[in-house]
């Protein structure tokens, strides 16, 4: 049965491929919301889906309001899954080859601008525990562009002081290494010193939390948590966008790429695999130049 195929598939996902739990979660949701399709086709097997009936499903997801971005990633998916039953020689032929990518929507990512990068860094009350903590994670979000679960992960081992850098695991488990800068080391060293000892100590229930970033109780600090964080200041901001902890993942690239650096040190420093993700940004730069071109020459 496909369902159990499809189980196979995602623990092959989570063990073998040392998949995130965001790809985990989202994989198994698409299959199954795949599965549910074909039962309302009667079909049970495998070797009975075509491209056919596979297009046939990308129409009823067109109807139903699906953007072009979330098709394109559910046939991802799905052609991940044919392939992998072809690999493990439970199907000859992957009939997703005949389905054509969609072309996916140029959506420029949302970001922040100096000025109100800078109001944001100013809002945390560094005088509680708290609140300096919170400074911390902003400033390490900001300095070194990592992603919401990898600051989740940062352990005190991760960090490199005396040269200024941050040892990161992106997606896939892989490590790169990010530098860490000034203001972002100072408040860092200061909540490290100061703030978190008291944290952990709070933490009776089990072993010490090797994390650097702790909540109240002295325990891991989750990702939900620090996008609740991130909503309170945002709100505080009064800025009329949506607005996530990744936005500033956004705005460091942006600024970067607007200060001259190069499109390959950005790459590496995101922990792009493909540099074609990397080059949003410069349509982004290239936004924003019109836009200020427009906004100031008198002639525009």
């Amino acid at each position: 049965m496909l369902g159990s195929k499809v189980d196979e598939f995602l623990i092959y996902l989570r063990i073998s491929r040392n998949s995130s739990v965001h790809t985990f979660e989202s994989y198994g949701l698409d299959l199954r919301q795949f599965l549910v399709f074909l039962e309302e086709e009667h079909v049970a097997q495998a070797e009975k889906v075509d491209h056919f009936l596979i297009r046939k499903y990308l129409a009823k997801l067109k109807m139903e309001g699906f953007s072009k971005s979330s098709i394109s990633r559910k046939v991802a998916c799905i052609r991940s899954f044919f392939k992998y039953l072809c690999k493990q020689g439970y199907l000859e032929n992957n009939p997703v080859l005949g389905v054509a990518n969609l072309k996916r929507e140029k959506r420029l990512p949302e970001f922040l601008y100096l000025t109100e990068i800078k109001d944001l860094l100013d809002l945390p009350d560094k005088s509680s525990e708290l609140g300096l903590r919170d400074a911390a994670i902003l400033e390490v979000l900001y300095s070194c562009g990592i992603r919401l679960q990898e600051i989740v992960n940062l352990t005190v081992k991760d960090i490199d002081f005396s040269r200024g850098y941050l040892r990161v695991f992106g997606k896939g488990g892989k490590e790169r290494i990010v530098p860490l800068g000034g203001a972002a080391k100072r408040v860092l060293e200061k909540y490290l010193q100061e703030i978190r000892p008291g944290l952990s100590a709070r933490n009776s229930s089990g072993p010490p939390v090797e994390n650097i970033f702790l909540n109240y109780r002295g325990t891991r600090l989750s990702g939900r948590s620090i996008q609740r964080m991130f909503d309170k200041y945002i709100k505080q901001l009064a800025l009329n966008r949506k607005m996530s902890p990744h936005t500033i993942r956004h705005t460091f690239a942006t600024h970067l790429l607007e200060n001259g650096a190069d499109l390959r040190v950005v790459q590496e420093l995101l922990g792009h695999a493909d540099i074609s993700t990397t080059q949003i940004y410069t349509h982004l730069t290239k936004e924003r130049i019109r836009s200020v071109y427009l906004k100031s020459h008198p002639r525009s």
